[in-house]
């Protein structure tokens, strides 16, 4: 069974950090990118950053450098570091397990789904 487990989601100040953590079982861990998405209350997914299973990271949007991405290949697990958190933060962020890394706008753009994707884990940013 494939399972995506997320967690690490929670209530932070703006200017907080907040890790994620998403733990991949049930496939080959290796031969997926692992990508983070996330959907802001009343707005489309987006996905914020994704590595390659060769570990190449790339980023969209606010994510760039904000929110480092490793992986640990021994722990078939996947991290998304998120630092400096503001209020636009604020979603529910998905972990995407998928061998299209490098399409991951495309398959958002016309709703084609990913492979495998957690339940997802709630970022609430406030004062």
């Amino acid at each position: 069974e494939v399972q995506l487990v997320e967690s690490g989601g929670g209530s932070v100040q703006p200017g907080g950090s907040l890790r994620l953590s998403c733990a991949a079982s049930g496939f080959s861990f290796r031969n997926y990118a692992m990508i983070w998405l996330r959907q802001a209350p009343g707005k489309g997914l987006e996905w914020v950053s994704r590595i390659s299973g060769g570990g190449l990271t790339y980023y969209q949007g606010s994510g760039s450098g904000r929110f480092p991405n490793p992986r640990d290949e021994a722990q078939n697990t996947v991290y998304l570091q998120m630092n400096n958190l503001q209020p636009n933060d604020t979603a529910m962020y998905y972990c995407v397990a998928d061998t299209r890394g490098d399409m991951c706008t495309f398959l958002l753009h016309v709703g084609i789904g990913f492979h495998y994707t957690g339940q997802g884990t709630v970022v609430t940013v406030s004062p």
